[in-house]
């Protein structure tokens, strides 16, 4: 009896796995720019659905009631007299809809589900009216397409990669303020109208419309409704536009808000004023410098003891190293690796080896990036660490390897919990996690140790401080005048270097919490650099004026100095919210606050390592020119 119970068991398990294969059975994805022979099928690829303004918050397709099958031939040819329409002589092939395809690991990121849609298309044929189905929407089904009309949910299919968009539905005679009123009308668009442009023998162009006379009203959801659903096709010529340029044109869509303008005086003000900025701080350093470095050369030793004061005075405490050494040298090393990652992805953007067309390849590039230069964090922190005559340097591979990953791994949890109760395909697939976590465990995590074991057997543990540390810590004054004072150089040190990059901020959050197409990728490029040169030439500046009040704690302040850009940008995110977009949601709040403050984050982790490391070749150079005892 036992041995039959575990039989049964097991076939269970084996049917119960065969039916979750059948049931999640995926087909192979139609890769874009093939050449099609004149009839050939095209396929009309569905992805999702969700509100306009909620970018994050996006469902399947088939969450709303739309058609599955395609109609009969008896079905078209009834519905065609009734439209008094001749239907197209092509040669017709079944298709069933919500089939998913297998998708890149990009695609997945950015919460694409593709899947099979029953539109029957074929290459050049032009097609004045045909019957998609005729679908009983019972109340329910009403009700649902009438929420998503009212919270304004937009559509997107795709053709050859190519993105359409276009609305659910629409309402007329509504409130603005308090919405659906006495009188109001709800209208379902029932008929898409597809543009089709081809260059020779490839797909070039892609646009969906709908019909304004072919809406049917569901204002009242009471009662069970037949509605028809119906597509036509123009086919046209593009022979200016090359298949490789497509996705130029989409900075013409009339469905997407506001196309990027050409904002060229605007970023080139913002360079000025960074040039203008950098040789400012320049000038006033090396004039101030000078002087100093001419006063003590001039002093003798036997009156050194009685003029010697300013930044010279802490050379025995300048060199001592800061609190925390773990978490530091991991705070430089993971700075270090952000640099090189956003530098390289930003280079491959701009010279196409990352496609910014694709979607998901930006993200996509950053998680493999950031596992290819993991050693690069290894290496610098254990380095570092070394230098700082520290030993438990095992400790700091594991300070290091999770210091980012971790809030990404909180954020994620939270936000991605919050998607899978919405039912949003904004959640990542199981295999999306696996595939990213396997990145992490196998490549990343190797790397770093790797760079760790090679800088603790290859690197200097030399620090070649220039001057000796004494053994008891000098005492830091503690009158300082208001402006010399901490928070007020915390305000400095953020503000200036956000100001530069602040117009082309507000750019690139329209492009990741919008439907915008970023590509001014040398632009950006530029931005990085320049960004990274004030944010030092201000932290050292800074740290000058620290260093003449006799503060010798400058470790930690010439990092959160430098990093204090990263939380000027999410104050700004706060404003982005509230005041230029049209977000709401738990769900897309989450999304939004959650990832903009890892953005914040690595941005903090990038600046003030670059502040710290500008800082720490400054000070070696500044005491390296005057003789101290």
């Amino acid at each position: 009896m036992n041995a039959l119970s575990k039989k049964l068991v097991l076939l269970g398990i084996l049917w119960s796995i065969a039916l979750t294969d059948a049931a999640l059975k995926k087909i192979k994805r139609i890769k874009a720019g093939q050449s099609y022979k004149p009839h050939d099928p095209v396929h009309i690829v569905v992805n999702k659905v969700g509100p306009f303004n909620n970018p994050t918050e996006t469902y399947r397709y088939y969450s709303l009631p739309f058609c599955h099958e395609h109609s009969t031939e008896e079905e078209e040819e009834e519905a065609a007299q009734e439209e008094n329409v001749e239907l197209p002589e092509v040669e017709k092939e079944k298709r069933l809809g919500a089939v998913r395809h297998r998708q890149r690991l990009g695609e997945s990121i950015v919460g694409d589900r593709r899947e099979t849609s029953p539109y029957e298309v074929s290459f050049g044929d032009s097609v004045e009216w045909r019957l998609l189905c005729n679908k009983e929407l019972s109340p329910k089904d009403l009700s649902s397409l009438k929420e998503a009309i009212h919270n304004e949910y937009f559509f997107e299919m795709f053709v050859e990669d190519l993105p359409m968009w276009g609305y659910v539905g629409d309402t007329a005679d509504e409130d603005l303020i308090v919405g659906e009123t006495e009188g109001s009308k709800t209208y379902l668009f029932t008929h898409l109208h597809f543009l089709l442009g081809y260059n020779r023998n490839q797909i070039v162009a892609a646009k969906v419309t709908t019909d304004m006379d072919r809406r049917v009203d569901i204002t009242d959801v009471s009662v069970s409704k037949t509605v028809q659903f119906s597509y036509s096709v123009e086919w046209y010529e593009e022979p200016e536009l090359l298949w490789k340029n497509r996705m130029s044109r989409y900075a013409d869509s009339r469905f997407l808000p506001g196309s990027f303008e050409i904002h060229w005086l605007s970023i080139i003000n913002s360079f000025v004023l960074v040039l203008l900025l950098t040789a400012f701080l320049s000038i006033i350093l090396l004039r101030v410098l000078k002087n100093d470095f001419s006063r003590y050369m001039e002093i003798d030793d036997d009156a050194m003891e009685e003029e010697e004061s300013g930044w010279k005075l802490i050379h025995g405490d300048v060199f001592r190293f800061p609190q925390a050494p773990g978490i530091f040298c991991a705070a430089v090393g993971t700075g270090n690796q952000l640099i090189v990652l956003t530098f390289f992805h930003l280079c491959l953007a701009l010279t196409g080896l990352i496609s910014t067309t694709r979607r998901g390849s930006i993200l996509a590039g950053v998680v493999v990036l950031y596992c290819l230069t993991s050693f690069v964090s290894g290496y610098t922190s254990v380095r570092l660490y070394r230098q700082m005559n520290e030993k438990n340097w095992v400790r700091c591979i594991l300070l290091t390897a999770t210091l980012f990953p971790a809030p990404v791994v909180a954020v994620f949890l939270w936000v991605n919990s919050i998607a899978i109760a919405h039912g949003s395909t904004s959640a990542l697939p199981f295999t999306t996690i696996l595939t990213i976590t396997a990145l992490f465990v196998f490549l990343a995590f190797p790397l770093t140790v790797f760079g760790g074991i090679v800088a603790k057997n290859y690197a200097s543990p030399d620090f070649n401080a220039p001057t000796r540390t004494t053994k008891v810590a000098r005492e830091i004054p503690t009158e300082i005048p208001w402006y010399r004072s901490r928070p007020f150089q915390v305000l400095i040190a953020g503000f200036l270097p956000f100001s530069a990059i602040y117009i082309e901020l507000h750019y690139i959050f329209a492009s990741m919490w919008g439907h915008q197409i970023y590509t001014l990728f040398g632009i950006l490029l530029l931005a990085f650099i320049l960004l990274v040169i004030v944010t030092s030439f201000i932290t050292v500046a800074l740290l000058y004026f620290q260093l003449a009040r006799e503060d010798h704690r400058w470790w930690w302040a010439s990092y959160i100095n430098g990093g204090m850009t990263g939380l000027f940008i999410y104050a700004y995110s706060f404003y982005y919210y509230f005041h230029r977009s049209g977000m709401s949601g738990l769900l897309q709040t989450s999304f939004y606050f959650g990832y903009m403050a890892v953005v914040s984050f690595a941005f903090f982790l990038m600046l003030g390592s670059a502040g710290f490391q500008f800082s720490l070749v400054f000070v070696k150079y500044i005491y390296s020119r005057v003789k101290c005892d």
